[in-house]
This record gives C-alpha cells, structure tokens and sequence, in this order.
C-alpha cells in the first residue's frame, strides 16, 4: 500500500462528474476538482437539502438538483457522498440514470457488492476519506472491484487527490479498519484537544492560550513523525526523561490503562463500521 498524489492536469481531464449527496465531503471534493480546473459547468449534484444546494450554489455556482434526473445520465463518474441508511434509496431513484457511470462510493460501511447489486453495475470503487479533506490535508483509503480498469484507477486518483492523500487496499474487508483508524480518526484527535484545552484552562492558561498550544503540539507532532524515518515509539522515547515531567504524564496514562482503552475504542468503531454494511446492505 503506497501513498501519492495527483496532478492538476489529471482533474482537467475529468469526466462530467455527479455527487448524489451534496454534504461536507462531497464539498470538499468539488471544491478541490474546481480548485485544480475541473470546470463546475461539469459536475451535476443531486442534494435534497436546500441549505446544502444552496451553499454550493454560492461557493462554486453549481445549480443542485433536490432529486435524481435525467441530467445524470452525461456523467462518466457518479459519487456517493451520503449516508449508508439512505444510499439503498437513493440508488434506486438514480439507477436508470447513472448504471453505465464508473461508481465511487464514500460512504461507511456499505460494500461493494450491495452497491454494484443496487445499480447493476461492476465497476465500483469504494473510498473512506476523512474530514482533513476539508481543507486539502485527508487521507483517503480506496478498494475497486474487478471491472474496474487501470485508466478508470487513474480517474478516480485524480478525484481523490484533490483532497489528500490516498492509498489503495487490496481487500475490501479492511476497508472497515481505515474507517475505525482514519475515518473516525480526527474525532480522536479533537477529543484529545479538548482534555488538553481544559487541562490548560485549569492549570491557569486562557482558554484560547491553551487551545492554540494543545493544536500547535498535534500539529508540530504529527509533522515530526511525517518527515521522521523513527518509529512513533522511538520518538516519544526521545522526549522523556525519566524522572521528568513527560514521564510522569505517561505513567499516569498507562496507569489508567489510556492505550488499551484507546485501541480497545477503535476496534469497537472497526465492529461498528462492519455492522453498517450488515444493517443497511440489504
């Protein structure tokens, strides 16, 4: 499994690509194709929501549609940017439109097979991305079933690569474990801020002291590891002494048993992820 990213170049070859859901993460994505000189006069969205079609109206000048139509039906591309209890609907409102379209799928749990069932189509590429897609920093893990041809890779890379990195996987099933890792993952990261921000405020700093310093730490952290060739144990060993001060705050996490916890926290999203394809895959 390896990292990469795409080119400008390779949004601009783009087919005309439709979003079935015109959310945060479908936002991200149009946002980032735009941004790289996919033309938004080739990007159709169906989003029943009037806020969200009216929000991207006013950021990119696309014109949302609140159900499926025929306007689909120029797409070489659909994506599934929506929630896994309403993708089973929303296929079947969409299918007659979009079944000859490479499908990319970004939602939870729902597999390969349910999707390809839904719409009669093969060739479905499965993504879990996460929230830093926002603003250009995700990273998104991919699956394609068999159908899907190399050059048809190579689309879908340009898609995903306005938002990120990426990386493929070559069973479907782990799919599950990105979702729990990366997928959930950022929530993680905010749950920690918080504790830190208030442990800041506690300790006397303001509240915005200690939130800018709890963010500069994970951000300065995670870099550190980024460009380390270290393993992330080896560089926290680096930074404590024993004795000191880091020492005692990880023997008082270990004490509380922090890192089973935690893992123990992510496996149970890993179950949940599972069991969405279960619930809603039908």
């Amino acid at each position: 499994m390896s990292q990469h990213t795409a080119s400008a170049s390779s949004a601009q070859a783009l087919p005309v690509i439709a979003f079935i859901g015109g959310g945060n993460m479908a936002s991200a994505i149009i946002g980032g194709l735009i941004r790289q000189g996919h033309p938004a006069g080739q990007i159709e969205v169906v989003e029943p929501g009037s806020q969200a079609r009216a929000a991207l109206h006013q950021s990119y000048g696309i014109a949302a549609q609140p159900e499926a139509g025929s306007a689909l039906q120029r797409a070489g591309i659909v994506v599934w940017a929506i929630k896994p209890q309403t993708f089973k609907d929303a296929a079947a409102q969409a299918k007659a439109h979009v079944r000859a379209a490479l499908q990319l799928s970004v939602a939870a749990g729902i597999r390969s097979d349910s999707i390809a069932r839904w719409l009669d189509c093969e060739r479905v590429v499965r993504t879990m991305p996460n929230t830093p897609a926002l603003v250009g920093k995700g990273i998104s893990a991919l699956y394609a079933r068999a159908a899907v041809s190399a050059a048809e890779r190579q689309s879908v890379e340009a898609i995903i690569a306005c938002t990120g990195e990426f990386l493929w996987v070559e069973r479907e099933q782990l799919l599950d474990a990105v979702t729990a890792l990366s997928g959930s993952g950022p929530a993680y990261v905010f749950y920690f801020l918080e504790a830190m921000t208030r442990a800041g405020s506690a300790m006397g700093l303001s509240q915005p002291q200690a939130h800018q310093l709890a963010v500069a730490t994970f951000a300065g952290a995670a870099e550190l590891a980024r460009r380390s060739d270290e393993p992330p144990a080896l560089l926290r060993q680096r930074v404590t002494s024993k004795g000191g001060t880091t020492h005692a705050a990880l023997q008082s996490m270990d004490g509380a048993g922090m890192g089973a916890s935690f893992e123990a926290a992510i496996r149970a999203a890993e179950q949940r992820a599972h069991a969405l394809g279960d619930e809603f895959g039908g």
